[in-house]
Parts: C-alpha cells; structure tokens; sequence
C-alpha cells in the first residue's frame, strides 16, 4: 500500500469515529486517496466482523477502475476480495469482501433487500456530485439504519461538501478532514470563437497542446456526438506517435479501460471524455486537460413530462474538477475554451439533481420502499413538494399507484423497463396490443427535439421519420428499434405499414393522459384533462379535431401552445380510459336564486364527455349542495325564530359556565357541524327559503332532547318574574352577563338578588325609572336598597311625584302603577 497517500494521516481518527459511532463524514481533497485507501483500512474493523463493505461510485467507469486499483494493491484481480457490480456486468465471488457498485445498483438492492444482509458498512464516495440515485440511497439506508440494522455503518466521502450539513443528517456524526495531494496547475485561456463550431476550436486547441507541450490529453466534451466529430476532425493529421481514445457511459467496460489505461513507452495519447471523468478517476500520463467548459446534464420540462439532456456551461465547481485531472500525478496544464472573465459568470456550484429532476421514478421507488410521502425519509434536499405531488398524480395516472399510493402491479412493470414511466407505460401497453414499433417510435420523437420536422401532427413527423435518410433519423430509428427488442413484442409488430400512424393519438395517450384534450369554443382551443388550457393556430390541421393526445405543450396558465400532438376519437379514449372515466350526479345554485339544480356528469379528469339534466335527483345531493351554500353564507342566514335565538343564547351561556353536557349552539360551532345537526332535518328540502323556522326548531330539538328543556327553564330561564307578575326578558348574550332591564317600583318588596344557574349566578339589573329610562345597575339589590337608594329616591321624588317612593323599598308593596288618586 502507498503509505504516502494523505488520508492516511487521518485514518486513525475516521477508524475512532466509526468505532465508538455508526455514522461518519470523510471530507478529502482529490489525490487523497479516499476512494481507494479508505475501504482497505475498514477491513480489519472490528465491527466488520465478516460483513462486505459497498463502496458507492456515480458512474460506472469510476466503480470499475477503483475496484481494480484495490485489488492491484492486494496483488489480486477484481472479483476476488475486491469486486465491483454494475448494470450488465458484476465481478464478485464468495471471497469478495468490498464491493464497488453504482448508486443505481445500490437502489435497487436496497430495495429488494432492507435489511442489507451481509452488508457491514455502506460508503458513499464523491457525494458532492448528488446524483438523484446518491440522494436516494442515503435517505434509504439511514431508513435501515434507523429501523432494521442499527449496527450498519455509513460513512459520506467527498472532496467538496457541505460537511456540516451532512453531517446534521447523520445524527451529528464526525468529520474527519483530509488535505489532498494536487500538483500545480497552470491555467490558460484560449477564448472561443463564437464563429466557428465548438468542434473545431476543440480540435485546434488539442493540435496547439500536441505541438508545445508533453503528456497525454483529456479532452472534455459535451456528449458521445461531440466525441465522434473531434475524433474524425482530429484524425486527419495526428502524429504517429499519438492514439486517440473516446471516454464516455455508452461505451463498453473493455473500451472505456482502453481509454484510461497509460499510453505505451513513446506514445501519447488523446482522451475525448464527458464529464464521466471528471471526479474519482485517475488516468495515467496525463498531464494536460483541454476543457470545453460544457456539459450535457439532464433537465426537467414540466411542459413534456420528460428529462431532456440539454448541453450547459459548467459550473465554477465543476471546471476546477475538471482542471485537477491534470495534477494528479505530477504538474499539469489546463486550457480553457473561454476568456478569463467569463469564469466568474459561471455558477459556483451544480444544482443537486432531486432539486430540478422528474421525480416520477423516485416517488415509484418510496412507494416500493412503503414510503408514501416525501417527509417519510430523510433526505439532505427534501424533494420539492409541487414535484412530489405532480409526480404521484401522474404514476396515479399511469396505473402505477393505486389510489393510496400503493405500487400495483402495473407499477411493477414499468420499474424494470429502461424509460421514463410515461414512455415505459406507453410501450408496455402498445406492446401487448401489437404496436410496439409506433410507441418505440413516438418515444424517440417525444425524447429528441427536431425528429420528422416541426409539424405540430405526430402523425406527420413519424411518417418523415420513416422516410429520413439521415444519420439523425437512422440513428432514432435503431435506437427504436433496440427499444422494441427488450418488449415482449407480438409476431409481425416490426413489419407493419405507415396505416398504424393513425392508431398515434391512441398510443400516444398511453403516455399522457393527463393532456387528453377537447374542443371548446372558437377552433384551435382545447381544454386538457389537467384542467389546463391549450391552444393550436386555427389554420392548423388539427384545430378542429374534436379530441387530441397532446405530448408537448409550451406556456403557462390558459394560453399554452400545443407543439406536438394527434388525433383520438371518443370511442377509442371510453375504450382505453373507461376506469379512469367516473359518473357523478352534481348539484348546483341556480343563478340569481337560492333554489338548486342537478345533472349528471361523465368526467374524465377536467374533461365533461357528457351531460344531463336529473329530474328527481338523489336528496343527498340536494341537501349536500345546500349545505355547502350555508357554509360559504354563514348560519346567520337562516330564519331563526326569536324565540330560538334566544334558547341558542340561553344553551350558549351554560356550556359557557357550566360545561358538559350543555352544547355549544353558537354560529361558529353550528356552521362546523352542519352535517350532525341540520342534514338530516332538510329531507325534501330544494332551497334555502325551505328550511324555515319549523325545521330548524327540530334540529334544535335533536341538539336538546325533551328531558332536558326542563332544566333549561330552571337553570337558565327565559324570563325574570317580578313581584308584580311581570315576565322580563332575560338577556344571555349581554356584557358582562344575563341582563334584565325593569322598572324599580316593580321590585319593590323583592329582598334577594334575582339570579339564574339554581341561584349561583346573579343577573345585572337595569334598573329603569317610571318612563323606562335607566337609573342604576346592580348585581346587589339588597345592597342597593340600603345603599343608593336614599340618593335614587331624592332624585326621583321630584321628577316623578305620581309614583310611589318608600322609605324601605324592601318592605313595600311592588307595583307597576303610579299612586291612585284621591
């Protein structure tokens, strides 16, 4: 082993940590030495015991070569205690205990296997890239962790990382930090002219460097397209001494080893790579990096449904990534097809995949893991909740999701193919109906821009599509064509003329059901089963079909422009979509009247297919319609009686001070409870005028059974009897409490404090003068008598001489009359 490598001088710290502790954060500059010298030293562990450790790479160029490397050190070959798995090819053995494995691998294994049997320890290398599938295995495994393998260690490795934050994520676990060997690296810039074609300004730097400097090249390059043009530019005159190796994900293992191995004693050799090499890999001889500053990376369209890679400028991140390849072994030059300026105009950092991908595969394989929502796991960037819930409505859509978010068993097809859901959906079911070669074509044109023309007519540009000559169009085609070999096609499906081009609208649906469209108004306006709105150019050919299968729209709100559609007949979308198709009965406010009216509907999505008037439609539905009226208008509305305001008021007051079991009959806990306490009084009723007093006092009856209307009148009556025989109102919604308002002269006689609540709660009288002006409130009469009414007295004698005025009100007579005359 290289004991000179720098993270060996941390490896005692990172082996304490995971030791006293489960989880772990590696940070290490490249040339550290993490991805390979790190799971060597964990295989004396004694927490290993006999369990293998999964070491994760991005890509599976990088699994490959760390494995070997490892096991070169151990003087073995890979598959023996060192092994790697990825996609169509694994080299493991019974005696491997490091696996080196893709995230994607990882996901998958994870899946079938929670509890990770065998597994001691899972390494997450070059985290930083923060791929969806790396995302995703983290949020996995501490899942486990947490719940089925609380001894699983988990260590998160990185060269550039928020260490504090992933860190937090993993249960405040330690950092270990390690500085790299890098060797200096000059930088130049060459510009770029925006006049020529980034090819040939690549193949003129990759000529400059040959000439004035030593060394291999790594030449980075948007996409496998780019590779191919350089290479046959660069090729016309390339010394003799110089081999020029393409390095990309589509290539073979055997192919992508050519490209890394050194050059032979005298030779050099020319690397044209994608960003594929721009972390965790070492290739030998190397010296001199050429960088395009251009990336082709995956971007979402929400207006298609689809991932489209889309060629960007790198970030700040990504480009000294890129310029350390040239370092790594010894001093190194990096030329830069820009100017010097620019670089600060570049984002500082990629944007986390789960942040800007569809998450339809995601939220198919939490459904699988039982999670159902994003919060379920823990995740370092939560998915965003507008595309989680896109997401799931579309797998809904798909028949990949039962209605609780459960995988069915069409969901379970569409996991194994390798496609988006929607296009894995289309073909699956095309396939099975024996279009299998249209749906594979209507995948390639709805996957790459410009394929059959611009015609808005799928139809139109999948006839172009089979007649192009092209190398674009033959290249869709074969590409098409390897689709159609992995579907359990039925006999003759691939010979099949242009007359199944009209069934395109029907496959396409398959696809996009949610941007079924239908007719409305002038031509060209469409409403889409999303409830969206949509338009065509009214000239268009398809502007007058009464149904369309849109695959592409472009736009926002009601005014989105349809790019690509076809036609689909309402027979064939009752056919194919009749269990997404649903019948109700819905009731709505007449306009300019509280009286209601009902038809019956047959829906699919936002789309009405038909409707019609109900004649005697389902009570239930009229007294739901009426009810959601009240609920937007308020109880208040009602008719209530006075008398039944006031019993609501009297009730009020006892659940107020006395609680249970008196209910709570305000308009606010009345509005809530519309459906316990009204709906089933309203029977026959059609209006808002039919529910009159008579019915709500039934519904009041069943809020206060018979039995208790007696203790009502006892402990909250409706009314104060006066000495004289008067009935006096009482009020129970006044401040600061139930309130009568009397004359004093017909109190007289009365030496106790009227009250209600069986006498523990006095009432506040209003006392009132003969022309029922107020005089005084009290809570005390018989301290008023001692008390205020000597003054009261004085005052009044003289304004109201007729009427008597006693010494001692509470032995006098009471009386609503003034003194009989003499």
């Amino acid at each position: 082993m290289d004991a000179s490598l720098p993270v060996e001088e941390v490896l005692p710290d990172l082996l304490n940590a995971l030791e006293s502790g489960t989880n772990a954060v590696l940070v290490a500059s490249p040339g550290a030495g993490k991805t390979t010298r790190v799971p060597l030293a964990l295989l004396d562990a004694t927490w290993r015991g006999d369990g293998r450790i999964l070491v994760l790479e991005p890509r599976r160029l990088a699994a490959r070569a760390a494995a070997r490397r490892m096991a070169a050190t151990l003087g073995e070959k890979a598959g023996e205690t060192i092994g790697y798995r990825m996609r169509m090819e694994t080299k493991v053995s019974a005696r491997t205990r490091i696996e080196v494995i893709t995230e994607g691998v990882f996901s998958r294994m994870i899946l079938n296997e929670p509890d990770l049997p065998g597994v001691a320890a899972v390494l997450f290398d070059e985290f930083h890239e923060r791929s969806l599938d790396g995302d995703l295995g983290l949020a996995l495994a501490l899942d486990v962790q947490g719940a089925l393998r609380e001894d699983l260690r988990i260590l998160v490795m990185s060269a550039t990382l928020d260490a504090a934050k992933v860190a937090a994520l993993l249960g405040h676990a330690p950092v270990v930090e390690s500085k790299g060997r890098v060797f200096p690296v000059e930088t130049r810039y060459l510009g770029r002219d925006t006049s020529r074609r980034m090819e040939q300004e690549t193949v003129q730097a990759v000529r400059k460097a040959l000439a004035e400097e030593t060394g291999s090249i790594l030449v980075f390059l948007p996409g496998q397209g780019e590779i191919r043009r350089v290479a046959e530019m660069i090729g016309e005159r390339l010394p003799a001494n110089v081999t020029v190796a393409p390095l990309y994900g589509a290539l073979t293992g055997r192919e992508q080893d050519t490209a890394i191995q050194p050059a032979r004693d005298g030779m050099r050799k020319v690397v044209l790579a994608t960003s594929i090499a721009q972390t965790s890999l070492t290739i030998e001889g190397v010296r001199i990096v050429i960088d395009t500053g251009l990336a082709r990376v995956p971007r979402y369209e929400p207006s298609t449904g689809l991932t489209r890679l889309e060629t960007v400028k790198v970030s700040r991140a990504s480009a000294d990534q890129r310029r350390g390849r040239a370092g790594r072994t010894e001093p190194g030059i990096c030329f830069r097809l820009w100017d010097g300026a620019q670089t600060t105009a570049l984002a500082e950092h990629d944007r986390p995949e789960i942040l800007e991908a569809d998450l339809a595969q995601l939220v198919l394989d939490l459904a699988q893991w039982g999670a159902r929502e994003p919060d379920a796991l823990a995740f370092l960037d939560p998915p965003p909740a507008g595309a989680w819930v896109e997401a799931k409505q579309l797998l809904t859509d798909l028949d990949a999701l039962d209605g609780e978010g459960r995988v069915t068993h069409e969901g379970e097809m569409l996991a194994r193919l390798p496609l988006h859901p929607r296009l894995a959906h289309m073909v699956h079911r095309a396939a099975s109906e024996g279009r299998g070669r249209l749906a594979t074509e209507i995948a390639v044109i709805v996957s790459e821009r410009g394929l059959g023309g611009t015609s808005c007519d799928l139809r139109e540009r999948l006839r172009r599509l089979r007649r192009e000559g092209g190398a674009k169009a033959k290249e869709a085609r074969a590409l098409a064509t390897q689709w159609l070999k992995r579907i359990d096609a039925r006999p003759g499906d691939a010979n099949q003329g242009d007359g199944e081009i009209e069934d395109a609208g029907r496959v396409l649906a398959r696809a996009f059901p949610d941007r079924l469209a239908q007719a409305r108004g002038a031509p060209g306006s469409f409403r889409l089963a999303n409830g969206r709105g949509a338009q065509l150019e009214a000239a268009d050919a398809l502007a007058r079909e009464p149904y369309l299968a849109v695959a592409e729209v472009q736009g926002s709100a009601q005014r989105a422009r349809i790019l690509l559609a076809a036609p689909i007949s309402r027979g064939d979308i009752e056919e194919d979509f009749g269990s997404h198709i649903v019948t109700e009965d819905e009731v709505r406010l007449q306009s300019g009247s509280d009286a209601v009216s009902a038809r019956r509907v047959r829906r699919l999505g936002k789309l009405v297919l038909n409707e019609s008037r109900i004649e005697d439609p389902d009570p239930d539905l009229i007294t739901g319609a009426l009810l959601e009226v009240l609920r937007g208008r308020g109880v208040e509305r009602l008719a209530w009686s006075k008398e039944q305001k006031r019993l609501r008021a009297r009730v009020g007051y006892l659940h107020t001070n006395l609680g249970d079991p008196w209910p709570d009959l305000s308009d606010t806990a009345l509005q809530a409870s519309l459906d316990t306490w009204l709906a089933p009084y309203m029977a026959g009723a059609r209006s808002l005028a039919d529910i009159g007093a008579d019915r709500l006092g039934q519904a009041l009856g069943g809020l206060l059974p018979w039995e208790k209307m007696a203790e009502i009148d006892r402990l909250a009556p409706s009314h104060f009897e006066a000495p004289t025989g008067s009935r006096v109102p009482i009020d129970y919604g006044a401040d600061p409490g139930p309130r009568i308002s009397i004359r004093v002269q017909e109190l007289f006689g009365l030496d106790r404090h009227p009250s209600v609540a069986g006498g523990r709660i006095p009432l506040v009288v209003e006392l009132l003068s003969p022309a029922h002006r107020p005089i005084q409130l009290t809570r005390d009469l018989p301290g008023f008598w001692a008390g205020s009414w000597a003054d009261v007295k004085a005052d009044m004698k003289g304004r109201y001489p007729k009427h008597p005025w006693p010494d001692d009100p509470a032995a006098a007579q009471a009386t609503r009359r003034a003194k009989p005359r003499t």
